[in-house]
């Protein structure tokens, strides 16, 4: 018996993919950025051990329920550039929280608003989502600006919304519903 699959998603510039051990390396130069480390649950070390380790538990994510969990590949190179992953609030809500991480080399290179792109339509057409959220830094304006590029509405500002790294941290909150898909 087989367990679910991740679903594959491309277009010209990204593939959404499972993470393979080959995808060490972009686990372990995320590893050493300020950010990403204290905001998911890339390790913070970089050793070659804890990113198989962390390439694992993104398997497990979709097995356990937890969500989807996607490298995001270059379309032509299949070279992992960075991670998106789509993780429900409750089956019977139909709603999902989006977060992604590009590796600082990639980064402005159109691979996030390409990835966003493909998961929130795949999610709101095929996935059974009505409701796909955001929560931003309100510092971090490329990534609040990529979300309202695709069509998120911003809701508000939730104070202390997030812990990241020993601090509580005000968020934008962005949401698309299934009826604004355009």
């Amino acid at each position: 018996m087989t367990g679910p699959e991740l679903p594959q998603l491309a277009d010209g510039r990204v593939r959404l993919r499972a993470f393979c051990d080959s995808d060490i390396a972009v686990v372990q130069t995320a590893s050493s950025d300020p950010l990403i480390p204290l905001i998911t649950t890339v390790p913070a070390s970089g050793s070659v051990d804890e990113a198989l380790a962390f390439i694992a538990r993104q398997h497990d994510r979709l097995v356990t329920g937890a969500g989807y969990s996607f490298a995001i590949a270059d379309a032509l190179t299949d070279e992992a550039v960075g991670q998106i992953g789509l993780w429900p609030r409750a089956v019977d809500t139909e709603r999902a929280s989006i977060g992604y991480w590009i590796e600082a080399g990639f980064r402005r290179k159109g691979y996030a608003a390409a990835a966003l792109r493909l998961l929130t339509k795949w999610a709101l057409d095929s996935g059974g989502f009505a409701r796909l959220e955001l929560a931003v830094e309100p510092w971090n304006e490329a990534s609040w600006q990529l979300a309202e590029r695709i069509g998120f509405g911003r809701e508000g500002l939730m104070r202390q919304w997030q812990r990241v790294g020993d601090e509580r941290k005000d968020m934008y909150l962005y949401a698309l519903l299934r009826a604004e898909l355009s």
